[in-house]
């Protein structure tokens, strides 16, 4: 790999022979070299100059290498820096590793290990400078660019976001359904380090437990009947990427303490295995449920909760950010106009405003999957209040098409228990008009599984006829 003398090297050696020897073979490898003998001479270029590389002697007249480290850091804290010094020990190294140096070898060597370790130190920062350009196109146009909003609520999260991505961190997830926690999992790899690596997604609501173990660790051949041949579990698949543990409050008992020995140890053991495999995996947890309840209800355990809960995002629901609910429509409208060529203008003001006074109890999910039916509804022309009205089964008795109020005051005394499954039976049948029966699309507008659907049909004794009667 050819270097171009912008890759600029500050070398501080007061040996005037071996500075010589250093300056000329670095100079041959393509690199522009500028040499001082004094660390204090290094600290006075700093502040006009900028260099790729410091590689510093230890011993110097003044200030030693190890002492002008820091200030080096703070007057360029981009620069790496290589110490070389005739006097080593293991704790000199440490020492200047943990001050901030990028390497440390004795003297004498080889001027071949020197190249080595430059020339790796120079990849490096070309890796650094693609990965910073790639997560510039990321946030403009990117994942980061699906995070709709500008409310002071969202433009946390994505300032969080943006400072969490680049560690190597388990980062927590949390929030209600439908508030963009796989989304926000998604930018989190993607303006990581381990973008070009594995992304694996495990729902853990959506695994039986007994196939949990060898879900998520795999399994050795023979380890039980039927296991004919050896598989990787999906914490293998992910090595050197990322595993999204999603619906994490749903991961059973039993499996718990096994991902906490991951999670602390790094290493998974398979079905049948003998030995412990090292893994180079960062983890991701989702949840929507307050993981705190989990754990006093004695259905999640506290430490691996702790182990965790280190780098939390907690995205808010949609209801508390209200403002962002016109861009976010115009920003599905626009997307369903591309996938549906319909001829859609966009929204009447009334429109956006009855979109706003809706509390969106199944969030950014439910706000898509309404717009998709307003936009059929609505083709040619704009959406209008109507739409939105009936779309939202909030329609008046009268006609009238006044919105009833996000939280109305009820009228006491009131039986709770028979409001509330004639409420549920009213949300089912509105979500199952909207989308003309399809039982899984209303069961993803009401963030049910579709057979918990089926079983509150049958509870309720929703019908076909209540399905197709007009809308009240």
């Amino acid at each position: 790999m050819a270097y171009i003398p912008s890759e600029r090297i500050l070398l501080v050696e007061d040996d005037p022979a071996f500075g010589t020897m250093l300056n000329e073979a670095l100079d041959a490898k393509g690199y522009a070299v500028h040499r001082v003998s004094r660390a204090e001479e290094g600290l006075e270029c700093l502040r006009s100059e900028r260099f790729d590389l410091i590689l510093t002697d230890v011993k110097l007249p003044g200030m030693t290498g190890l002492e002008a480290i820091p200030h080096y850091k703070q007057s360029a804290p981009e620069s790496d820096i290589i110490v070389m010094t005739a006097f080593s020990t293991k704790e000199m190294a440490v020492e200047a590793v943990r001050q901030g140096a990028y390497d440390f070898f004795s003297k004498p060597f080889s001027l071949s290990e020197l190249e080595i370790v430059v020339r790796r130190c120079m990849e490096k920062r070309q890796l650094q400078k693609k990965l910073a350009q790639l997560r510039s196109t990321l946030l403009s146009s990117g994942p980061a660019a699906s995070i709709i909003g500008e409310s002071a609520a969202i433009r946390e999260v994505k300032e969080r976001v943006e400072r969490i991505a680049p560690l190597e961190t388990t980062v927590l997830i949390l929030g209600e359904s439908g508030t963009g926690k796989e989304l926000i999992s998604d930018t989190v790899h993607a303006l990581s380090p381990r973008a070009g690596n594995p992304f694996i997604r495990v729902n853990c609501a959506a695994i039986p437990e007994n196939l949990f173990e060898n879900e998520l660790f795999g399994h050795e051949r023979g380890a039980f009947t039927g296991a004919a041949q050896q598989q990787a579990g999906k914490f293998e698949m992910a090595e050197r990427g990322t595993i999204l543990l999603d619906e994490i409050g749903d991961m059973p008992l039993s499996i718990q303490p096994k991902l906490l020995r991951v999670v602390e140890q790094k290493q998974v053991e398979r079905l049948g295995g003998r030995k412990p495999i090292s893994l180079d995996v960062r983890i991701i947890a989702a949840t929507n449920q307050p993981l705190e309840n989990l754990i006093r209800e004695k259905r999640f355990r506290e430490d691996l909760y702790y182990r965790l809960n280190v780098a939390v995002i907690e995205l808010p629901p949609l209801r508390n950010r209200r403002e962002d609910i016109p861009l976010l429509a115009q920003h599905f409208l626009n997307r369903i106009r591309r996938q549906l060529a319909l001829d859609v203008d966009g929204f009447t003001p009334a429109a956006s405003h009855a979109l706003q006074q809706y509390d969106w109890p199944g969030n950014v999910r439910q706000l898509a999957n309404v717009l998709e039916g307003l936009a059929i509804s609505a083709a040619p022309g704009l959406i209008e209040e109507r739409h939105v009205l009936r779309a939202l089964g909030r329609v008046s008795s009268s006609g009238t098409g006044e919105a009833t109020p996000a939280h109305g005051t009820p009228q006491f005394p009131i039986n709770l228990k028979d409001a509330m499954a004639e409420t549920e039976r009213t949300l089912i049948i509105n979500a199952l008009r909207q989308t003309q029966g399809n039982q899984k699309a209303a069961a993803a507008l009401l963030c049910l599984n579709p057979k918990n659907l089926w079983a509150k049909m049958q509870k309720h004794a929703i019908s076909l006829q209540d399905i197709t009667a007009p809308l009240s």
